[in-house]
């Protein structure tokens, strides 16, 4: 099958695992790096043998690139996506897709005007311990599906992170920094949601960067940093999700699908493997196979299978539509906590086609 040319915009920490990806899907060739600070686009050039370190404006002129990958941060996701477009590319972006609905709809719009795919981390939901949760719940091991419980709890990113104001900052906060995760895997577990109600707080209201190399740094703190929310998904179970940066310690599940037969324990939706856990009436909890691969850190992943549908004509699966369904979710939440009620959302999406079982590794397409 014929590659497809990929250009990567955004050379930072977590662009590393996305250059590995030109190595670990043979669809996908990896020709050009870009960022506001040319040093860095060059480091991952020579770093992966990129062919090509340029400025983003060069990157987008360049005819042969037909997805491009937007690592840039949050607040400015859209910006740099309605570019792409604007180019003629396709763009994969970094979680979350826009830090408004306003912006997101932008991206989504556009999109579909021009002809052009969005899709949008994560998509590690298409790894193999997601995806045998997948196969488990809709081969009907736990009956109906009935509830979900999500956690995400920690003390923040100031203790690790080398620049970690933008978690603090619009689009950022606990519940839009990892809220991707555990709603993209839960919307790909139970199917959209129709209506949510929320509350928020942020306890600390400065936070003291504790890493190197901005150490004793105060960061004053602009959203939300305890998001408690709770989610009437359209296919009638009920869902609970937390996800903070305030609490120092907990004992919590990731994920718990529960069923009319049976209960479900869903591995960090952050990662790709597992453990994948199943409790049924008259016994314990059994550590279940996996069934699909893809268990290790494959991110990168969304990117190949738009590039496998692109050949195809088939819908891909980290898509803009889910991105956007997750983004009305995450505001929802907020919004249902300022106004004191129940938010009907006016978004859906399908959920996306599972992964074949049986694939060769760097494959999606056979």
């Amino acid at each position: 099958m014929k590659t497809t040319k990929i250009g990567i915009i955004g050379c930072g920490n977590i662009s590393s695992i996305y250059f590995q990806a030109g190595s670990n899907f043979e669809i996908l060739e990896i020709v050009a790096a870009a960022d506001i600070v040319k040093e860095r686009a060059q480091a991952r050039a020579d770093e992966f043998n990129i062919p090509k370190a340029c400025t983003v404006d060069e990157l987008l002129a360049d005819p042969d690139i037909e997805i491009v990958v937007n690592l840039t941060i949050p607040k400015v996701h859209a910006e740099v996506a309605l570019a792409c477009l604007e180019a003629g590319k396709h763009v994969h972006g970094e979680k979350p897709l826009a830090v408004t609905r306003e912006d997101g709809k932008k991206v989504i719009d556009l999109a579909k005007a021009k002809g052009l795919r969005v899709g949008s981390a994560p998509d590690t939901f298409m790894g193999g311990g997601i995806q045998t949760c997948r196969k488990i719940i809709e081969d009907g091991w736990i009956g109906e599906p009935i509830a979900a419980t999500a956690f995400m709890t920690c003390h923040g990113h100031e203790s690790w992170h080398p620049d970690p104001e933008f978690y603090y900052k619009a689009g950022g906060g606990p519940m839009f920094d990892m809220g991707p995760y555990y709603l993209t895997a839960l919307v790909n577990l139970m199917g959209p949601v129709r209506r949510v109600t929320g509350f928020t707080r942020a306890t600390f209201p400065e936070r003291t960067i504790t890493s190197q190399p901005k150490c004793g740094t105060k960061i004053k703190v602009d959203v939300p940093t305890h998001v408690a929310g709770m989610m009437d998904f359209e296919n009638g179970a009920i869902g609970t999700i937390i996800t903070s940066f305030d609490v120092w310690g907990a004992e919590l599940p990731y994920i718990e699908i529960y069923g009319t037969e049976g209960s479900l324990s869903v591995p960090d939706p952050n990662g790709f493997g597992g453990p994948v856990k199943l409790m049924r009436p008259g016994s314990g909890w059994v550590d279940m196979p996996l069934s699909h691969i893809y268990a290790d850190n494959s991110r990168g992943i969304g990117v190949a299978d738009m590039a496998y549908a692109l050949r195809s004509g088939r819908p891909h699966r980290a898509s803009g539509d889910l991105a956007y369904h997750v983004l009305d979710i995450m505001q929802a939440f907020h919004d249902a906590s300022n106004e004191g009620r129940a938010i009907d959302l006016q978004s859906t999406c399908a959920k996306p086609a599972p992964l074949p079982l049986g694939l060769r590794m760097g494959i999606l397409d056979e």
